[in-house]
């Protein structure tokens, strides 16, 4: 999930140009972006587009970000969306284990009652000190759990913290990061609200790749490729993955626990991180062009 595009879920006119975007996965939104008045006419769009073929043979992780639990929507909302080809349910403003046992249930409900044949599972938003404080034990909290997010705005702007703060940014970015491989799930980076700052965008993709997510979130369309872009293994890194899964194959043959690899002595962590570098290379059809370019 290099890239995830948000789509106003009151927005009917954009679904099919975002369906028909480069982005790895489509947010369709039901909190943020949809005035209180249309709440309800937003859900019933959303509940029809999950059920379109083109939605389905779109090929992208389908996510729709619902209302707070602490709101009168959620469950509404879950209700209504809950449907087969809907991947995740996108949970706001997490910020203690829970809230998300109670999203769980919601959602294992929605989907029992609407026939539904493989539960959403969730994207749980961190947002709040409080929820960056429990984030471990909010990913751990439910196996339908499958990553966390963050939320900088709602993390930032109350405790006046400057959002271009890149040693904040690291901090927070590295503790979610931490939490969320605890608990075995992934990461995705949050959104950056200046569009026209390609610069600056392209800079807090690069530190959240560096940091292991998986990628990055996208308020428009022209931020899709920048994430895409980043989010992929390079050649160089592809061609140092190489030769240390074909080292310690060696090493392995030769009944060593570890070797040497570009100086560097390489042992179980640095070969299964290799082995998940070229995983994601062949995902998005880099080995074969990697091959191609070797002398």
């Amino acid at each position: 999930m290099r890239s995830k595009l948000f789509v106003p879920g009151c927005r009917p006119e954009l679904f099919s140009k975002a369906l028909a975007s480069d982005a790895d996965a489509l947010s369709f939104d039901l909190e943020d972006a949809v005035p209180l008045a249309r709440k309800a006419e937003a859900r019933l769009l959303l509940a029809s587009l999950m059920e379109t073929p083109a939605t389905h043979a779109s090929g992208k992780t389908l996510i729709v970000r619902v209302n707070g639990l602490d709101t009168p929507h959620f469950e509404d909302d879950v209700r209504a969306v809950t449907r087969d080809g809907l991947h995740l349910i996108n949970v706001p403003k997490v910020e203690h284990p829970s809230q998300v046992l109670e999203a769980a249930n919601a959602v294992q409900a929605a989907a029992a009652a609407n026939g539904v044949r493989t539960v959403p599972r969730l994207l749980v938003n961190i947002e709040s000190p409080r929820g960056l404080r429990h984030a471990a034990d909010i990913a751990g909290a439910h196996p339908l759990v499958m990553g966390l997010q963050l939320g900088f705005g709602d993390l930032f702007e109350p405790l006046n913290i400057a959002r271009r703060d890149a040693q904040a940014v690291h901090t927070c970015m590295l503790a979610l990061r931490l939490a969320a491989g605890e608990a075995g799930v992934i990461a995705i980076d949050a959104a950056f609200a200046d569009i026209a700052d390609t610069d600056g965008y392209r800079a807090e993709a690069r530190m959240a790749k560096q940091l292991g997510f998986a990628g990055k979130s996208c308020i428009h369309p022209s931020q899709v490729a920048l994430a895409n872009a980043v989010f992929v293994p390079s050649a160089t890194d592809i061609a140092r993955a190489r030769r240390v899964v074909d080292a310690a194959a060696q090493a392995g043959l030769a009944g060593l626990g570890a070797c040497a690899v570009d100086g560097q002595m390489i042992d179980a962590p640095f070969i299964r991180r290799a082995q998940m570098l070229l995983a994601q290379a062949s995902q998005h059809g880099l080995l074969e062009a990697s091959l191609e370019h070797t002398p």
